[in-house]
């Protein structure tokens, strides 16, 4: 059996999470123990209802049964449960020193930054150079090479640190998440020779990565409820009920991923894309216009800042709790000249809102530009005078240029006042605090 892998790579990743990453750096800018300290990050924007978990420490999910996500409501009383308000800005500072870190460790090349908490690394180029620095002479196993990072990110920032290790990045992960993150040492190896032992045993699929709890829930009613019987089911069966991601699952149940990190994926279609959960229930339509143009503008202001136009918007509205109509909100999109200008774009994006909106309790505002291009000659808009559209175009980069300068606040539309979010929204990263007002950059 173990011939499926004769010609699979072998490579040697690290798939390494920072454990309770935003509560573990609370817990030591406070000198404490993340391991040991009962301590949630809560969020206390509008938007969250009152409140919402963010990030409880190891501890305050074994003690108290916190969970993320969860509300304020229900988090229990306890005198030494320590809340923390999010500093986006905090996070992100000691997540590019961890990830400086692992450039220690591996060329540029070989990192990739999976998410705030977790990176990938490819050692593979790098094991003699690890070895010469950190070996002392002698030879050095993947786990040892895997502690030794553990230590300098445990020295240099108070972080806890979970790796997994694989012949892949699939498998790394895999490890990492069953495996590591319950193992004392916080290590987690797997290799193609016991894929059998540890994943086929799985029954729980939605625990595995890239498995979510609505594709388990169609591979149940296939029959299929545990790892081996995805790895033994006929894939040309997955296939056709999945499509390609039945391949994708076959191969993950064989713990089989061709991709090398250096090699990255760079999307052909791309596009940029804006949406906010609104802090309240919104029913009036002039509000939910003024809330739709100031995220329109703020799309238009990244085009500019990237040398970029589109020729396509598409504005999505979701409804509240309580919507009087039957509507569940819309998605829709139209066509325009290649454009990143304001008006061209907000005016878009109010034509799609007239159109499609009826009456709806509105909560969620998305907005998105794609068929991205390079900007150049912009077009002419027949409707238009060119010296008035140039007059618009420096106009929108002063605003540009006085923003970045002095922040989003110093210059904006008299209607922002009404109804608006924008100047609510000053300082937040990821629509949480970003920590500025804490004395943190």
């Amino acid at each position: 059996m173990l011939d499926v892998y004769k010609d699979e790579p072998r490579r040697a990743i690290f798939v390494i999470d920072s454990k309770s990453f935003y509560a573990s750096v609370e817990c030591v800018d406070r000198g404490k123990n993340p391991l040991q300290t009962m301590l949630i990050v809560m969020s206390q924007q509008e938007n969250t209802n009152g409140g919402l978990v963010l990030a409880a420490s190891p501890m305050a999910k074994k003690k108290l049964g916190i969970s993320n996500v969860m509300r304020q409501r229900d988090v229990p009383y306890h005198p030494d449960l320590l809340i923390a308000e999010p500093r986006m800005n905090y996070y992100i500072e000691k997540n590019q020193q961890i990830n400086d870190i692992y450039r220690e460790f591996v060329a540029d090349e070989d990192l990739h930054i999976y998410s705030i908490d977790e990176s990938i690394l490819d050692i593979t180029d790098s094991y003699q150079y690890i070895i010469s620095k950190f070996g002392d002479g002698h030879d050095l196993t993947r786990q040892q090479i895997a502690r030794i990072i553990q230590k300098e990110i445990k020295k240099r920032t108070g972080i806890y640190t979970s790796v997994g290790i694989g012949d892949n990045p699939a498998m790394a992960k895999m490890a990492l998440d069953l495996t590591a993150k319950h193992a004392p040492s916080l290590i987690g190896e797997w290799h193609y020779e016991t894929i059998q032992k540890f994943l086929w045993p799985i029954e729980t699929l939605s625990d595995v990565w890239h498995i979510g709890t609505r594709t388990a829930k169609k591979l149940n009613r296939l029959g299929i409820f545990s790892m081996k019987d995805l790895a033994l089911h006929n894939p040309y069966h997955l296939i056709e009920k999945f499509g390609v991601i039945g391949g994708e699952l076959y191969a993950l149940a064989w713990g089989i991923d061709r991709s090398i990190v250096r090699q990255k994926y760079h999307a052909k279609s791309r596009a940029l894309s804006n949406s906010q959960v609104l802090p309240r229930d919104y029913d009036n339509p002039t509000e939910i216009a003024v809330i739709i143009r100031e995220i329109g503008e703020q799309i238009a202001s990244r085009l500019r800042a990237k040398h970029l136009v589109t020729n396509q918007v598409s504005l999505g509205l979701g409804v509240g709790y309580h919507n009087p109509t039957d509507s569940q909100g819309f998605h829709a999109q139209m066509t325009l000249p290649s454009t990143n200008s304001n008006a061209q774009i907000t005016q878009a994006l109010q034509q799609l809102f007239t159109t499609h909106y009826h009456g709806e309790v509105i909560r969620h505002i998305a907005v998105s530009a794609g068929n991205l291009e390079a900007a150049g000659e912009e077009q002419l808009d027949l409707f238009i005078p060119p010296a008035t559209m140039q007059q618009n175009h420096q106009l929108d980069e002063t605003i540009d240029m006085i923003r970045q300068k002095f922040g989003i606040d110093a210059i904006f539309k008299s209607s922002s006042l009404a109804g608006g979010t924008m100047l609510d929204r000053v300082g937040l990263v990821g629509g949480h605090n970003g920590g500025n007002a804490y004395g943190y950059k």
